[in-house]
């Protein structure tokens, strides 16, 4: 239970980080958004190692490099996707590919689960997609590129997860550290060297910032999850972060909740509650 409610958390987490890094990235280049939400979620992670601790083992600093690479990936993945299109179709593609690799993952490295677990797994499954689909998502057909983009974001993603399971239970919050340092490096270079595209815009300051925290947030709650539970459990509820980021739009921007996505926020109630037995 207590790994559940975590991973719900940070599901939360995920889904609000991501409706504000979108509302930020309105107003000046992605990137922009992102130098100023790198530092703000390293500054979260630095002021929790007294606090939770931090061993800097070999193992640690291992697993918090591949995590970091992989989240650098994913962010590039993910934003050439947005590009390209249609998202209303291939965001369900990455949401389900992210949710699907760790299940494999955790099922491979000897996890089980009872009558409840085996029928509210599939079910979170299809909430994901479900969460994550917008209106007409039929109407328009992505390219094979858009499509590979998309699986790859979604690969991106479940291995910056895993990898974070991977690292040694005792490392404190050392791997997140590493792991932030290594993605917001990347980040920096990527726009020094994009730095005449990205427009003279001045970042929002203040929502970039608050998305950067409740990212670092949710790599912490996620963290502590998996620690505490199945990896096969903890990454599909996570994954659910599309429903944050939906109910968000509805009530600050007045988005409309199509009828797909509120089937899929009842069906993750259902799938969450079955998995709460296991």
């Amino acid at each position: 239970m207590i790994a559940l409610l975590l991973a719900l958390g940070s599901s939360l987490a995920y889904g609000c980080a991501d409706f504000l890094g979108g509302l930020g990235a309105r107003k000046a280049h992605v990137l922009r958004t992102v130098l100023v939400a790198a530092p703000a979620s390293l500054a979260v992670e630095l002021a929790l190692w007294p606090i939770l601790g931090a061993s800097f083992t070999g193992a640690s600093i291992g697993w918090g490099v591949a995590s970091g690479v992989a989240s650098a990936v994913a962010f590039v993945l993910l934003y050439r996707t947005l590009a390209i299109g249609p998202m209303n179709v291939l965001s369900p593609v990455t949401a389900l590919v992210s949710a699907a690799l760790p299940v494999t993952v955790g099922l491979l490295q000897g996890e089980h689960l009872d009558l409840a677990g085996l029928v509210g797994l599939p079910l979170a499954l299809v909430a994901v997609v479900l969460v994550s689909a917008g209106h007409g998502a039929g109407a328009v057909r992505p390219s094979r590129t858009a499509l590979s983009l998309a699986l790859g974001a979604g690969a991106a993603i479940a291995l910056q997860l895993v990898f974070l399971h991977q690292a040694p239970a005792d490392s404190g919050v050392a791997p997140l550290i590493v792991g932030r340092a290594v993605s917001s490096t990347v980040t920096l270079i990527a726009a020094a060297a994009l730095y005449r595209r990205l427009g003279p815009e001045r970042p929002a300051y203040a929502i970039s910032a608050t998305a950067g925290v409740l990212d670092s947030l949710a790599n912490l709650l996620f963290l502590l999850a998996a620690r505490s539970g199945d990896l096969t459990v903890v990454a599909v509820i996570t994954a659910l972060y599309p429903a944050g980021t939906v109910l968000l739009a509805r009530g600050v921007l007045a988005e409309r909740i199509h009828r797909s996505q509120l089937v899929g926020l009842g069906t993750a109630a259902v799938a969450v509650s079955l998995l709460a037995l296991t």
